[in-house]
């Protein structure tokens, strides 16, 4: 079959047109920047098994890392106790490979990083961008407001500095029960985001973690 080449040629606009916005993005600055690498990483939560949409977003950060010559981190964000388990893990840990990809290193983990993660928090607290909440969660979510009504601030927000790294410290030490206090990132409860509207930072939780045992009473959130 003869095909005529003007029809048949792809050009290179075409070529970058086909490809999706983050990968633009990246081809962009490896471009530009002398000695740029590209390192992704694939966080799931060990608290079940993967599904379809956990494949797509190994199929993404995997593949820029293996298309640029970088590397990719499994990371397990193993901050929920209650719901973990290893037989996850090791599950997580399987399909990666079955799906035909390989990790640079070893398999990282949230829980190897608590401590740092906690004293960021205090620094946090330090500087005036996180305070301890002591609303219930039910008042949390009613004060954060709705998608088209702004939220209205805690009336624990304007806490003093020596009063936020007290109370985070009592939650660290197990003094407070949990439910009762929270720690919430200083933002803006008018934002037209609702996730920026002083999300929780941490929470009290007496779960064992299979990793850290019974180190730690509160655990980083995912919005953390």
């Amino acid at each position: 079959m003869n095909s005529n080449s003007s029809d048949s040629a792809v050009t290179s606009a075409e070529v970058s047109e086909s490809k999706h916005f983050i990968e633009r993005l990246i081809e962009s600055d490896y471009q530009k920047v002398v000695g740029f690498t590209v390192i992704t990483r694939f966080p799931p939560e060990p608290n079940g098994y993967l599904h379809i949409g956990h494949a797509k977003s190994i199929c993404l950060n995997f593949g820029m890392a293996e298309k640029f010559q970088g590397r990719c981190h499994l990371r397990m964000d193993d901050t929920n106790p209650e719901k973990e388990e290893v037989e996850y893990e090791e599950s997580i840990r399987r399909d990666v490979e079955w799906m035909g990809f390989e990790w640079y290193g070893n398999v990282r983990y949230a829980s190897d990083y608590f401590p740092i993660l906690y004293q960021l928090a205090e620094e946090l607290i330090s500087a005036g961008h996180a305070y301890v909440c002591e609303l219930s969660p039910a008042q949390v979510r009613e004060y954060r407001g709705t998608l088209t009504q702004p939220g209205r601030a805690s009336p624990f927000r304007s806490r003093t500095v020596e009063e936020n790294l007290q109370r985070f410290r009592a939650m660290k030490a197990g003094e407070v029960k949990e439910g009762v206090a929270a720690l919430r990132a200083k933002i803006d409860m008018a934002s037209p985001n609702i996730n920026l509207r002083d999300p929780v930072l941490y929470r009290v939780k007496f779960a064992h973690h299979h990793r850290t045992k019974d180190q730690w009473c509160i655990y980083p959130t995912y919005d953390y």
